[in-house]
This record gives structure tokens, sequence and C-alpha cells, in this order.
């Protein structure tokens, strides 16, 4: 994916569109490609956790950001755990995404963009399972 197309779905407040346009493809490509839901889950899942504890006070927001910034390491086991390269292909997306958002060092601005990146995933999975992944 084009990091300027990245960019504008993790960092500005206005690329709902974009978002939602380049979700759809992802998803039926990775479809396509065979993943499985629970391929998706996996990763998935910790950041719905991570989501959980963000938002809840100040310590507990930096413990989910280091939570968050450890999540990297177990994308790219997972991408090469797996078989096949839908995994890979995935975690080559999620990956400079989540820099988008560790790299903010505006609290505020890195909140939305952390918001950005679960609805991104979330679009991800949605399509996937729209178009018939198992």
């Amino acid at each position: 994916m084009n990091e300027a197309v990245l960019r504008t779905i993790i960092t500005d407040a206005n690329g709902a569109e974009t978002l939602v346009k380049e979700a759809d493809d992802l998803g039926r490509n990775f479809k396509d490609q065979r993943m499985t839901t629970n391929q998706i889950r996996a990763i998935f899942n910790e950041v719905r956790q991570i989501q959980g504890m963000w938002d809840i006070n100040d310590e507990n927001r930096e413990k989910a950001l280091r939570r968050f910034v450890l999540l990297k390491p177990k994308m790219a086991y997972r991408a090469r755990k797996e078989r096949g390269n839908a995994v890979r292909s995935l975690v080559e997306i999620l990956d400079p995404a989540a820099d988008l958002v560790i790299a903010e060092r505006d609290k505020e601005k890195q909140d939305a963009n952390f918001q950005r990146f679960v609805e991104f995933f979330e679009a991800i999975l949605a399509y996937h399972k729209s178009y018939g992944g198992n």
C-alpha cells in the first residue's frame, strides 16, 4: 500500500472514504488469498484488548501503548508462522500503520490515530467476511 494512502487513513480525520475503499480492496484480496478469519483474529483480538486498556486512564494508556509497540514483533512472528503470504501481506500494511500511531507525540493526535488504526483493521476484517472469507 502506498505510504501516502496509509498516512491519510491513519492520520487524517477526513480519511474515512479512503479507509473504506482500501479496506474493501484488502478484504477482497485477503479472501482471494484464502486467509482465514482465525488468522486475522489472532492479531485483531490483541488489538481489541489494547483498545480496552487505552481509554481507561493515563497509567493504563501507557501500558496499552507499550503493548501496542510490542504487537509489532508478534505480528512479525504470525506472518512468518502462517502458511502462504496472506498474513504477511496484512502485516506489511499494519506494521507501518502502527508506526504512524507510535511516532505521534501529541497525546490527543496519537489517540485519534490509534482509533483510526482500529477502525481500519476492523473494516478489513468486516470486508473479508462480507466477501465470504472463512
